[in-house]
This record gives structure tokens, sequence and C-alpha cells, in this order.
């Protein structure tokens, strides 16, 4: 990946293109993990193919151009959010799940969907994306030990979930 950033900072598109191409699934999961529908999803991807690509030269690492480019997604998806006055999302699509075998289970869909946005974001950036506590904490621009935090309340609350559910104690 880091050759496609150099030569797509030295203006090949196709390069860029092919960047764009192999983050366009984590940019999705990302983004819908905040946005409530698909034309928002759609408009926050679009804005940050374009910022990405017009910002490109500001990339100082090229290492972390998937981490940079998340985190252009993010800032992008809270100003529709706050444009559109909106709630925040409660539910993830049937597409999402379709889209990622590791979500397949209807128990883990589920606890997502109840889960506050701050810490369903951090499940997917960290389980679904592979994204290392460090690299949420730049991308969120958090210190590592709210990331860490957040983390594992949102593990407290799938746990609590699925034993609510199950019937056991909570």
């Amino acid at each position: 990946m880091k050759n496609l950033v150099k030569q797509a900072k030295r203006g090949n598109k196709d390069a860029f293109s092919e960047l764009i191409q192999m983050n366009k699934v984590n940019m999705y999961k990302v983004s819908r993990a905040i946005l409530d529908n698909d034309e928002d999803v759609s408009d926050a991807i679009q804005d940050t193919i374009l910022i990405c690509w017009e910002k490109l030269d500001t990339l100082k690492n090229n290492d972390y151009f998937k981490t940079w480019m998340t985190r252009i997604l993010i800032n992008n998806c809270y100003k529709i959010i706050n444009m559109n006055t909106k709630e925040l999302p409660h539910s993830f699509t049937d597409e999402l799940v379709a889209n990622d075998p590791g979500i397949e289970n209807a128990e883990w869909k589920d606890s997502l969907e109840y889960m506050e946005e701050k810490y369903r974001i951090m499940i997917i950036l960290y389980y679904v994306q592979g994204y290392k506590i460090k690299e949420i904490a730049k991308i969120l621009d958090l210190k590592e030990t709210t990331v860490k935090d957040r983390l594992k309340k949102a593990r407290e609350q799938y746990k609590l979930k699925i034993l609510g559910e199950k019937g056991e104690r909570k």
C-alpha cells in the first residue's frame, strides 16, 4: 500500500483509485456504524475520497494512509450528523452483516444495535477493522486509556445484553 500512496502523491489517479478500492468496504463499515442511512453514508464516503485526493500531500507518513483516511471519514460522518441534527443511529443494516462474516452472529448484531455509538465505533474499529488501540486513539483523537476504557465498557454492555437475554444473572 505504501507504494500506491507514493504514486498517488505524485498525481497518479489510478494508484489513488486502487487505494480507495482496497478500503471501500472498511469505509462503508465505519461510516455505517455512525450514520443511519445509505444516502448519508454515500455522502460521507464521497466527501472523504475528495478530501483525501486534495490533501494527500499533507499525509506525513505513507504507512498511516488508512488511519488518516478513516479519521477524515469519521469527521465527515459527524459533520453530516451535525448538519442534519439527527439522533445517533441505533441499528446496523443486513447489508453490513452480509458483507462481513465476522458479524454473522445475530446476538453480536443485536448487542451492537443497542450499544451507545461511542462504544459501538470502538468495537467496529477494534474487532471488525482490526485497528490497534494506539491507532484508534489517533483516529478518534482520544487518549489510549480512554479507548481501553470504552472497549472495556463495550464488552461489559455486550456481556450484559447476552446474559440478560438468556435469563442469566446480570
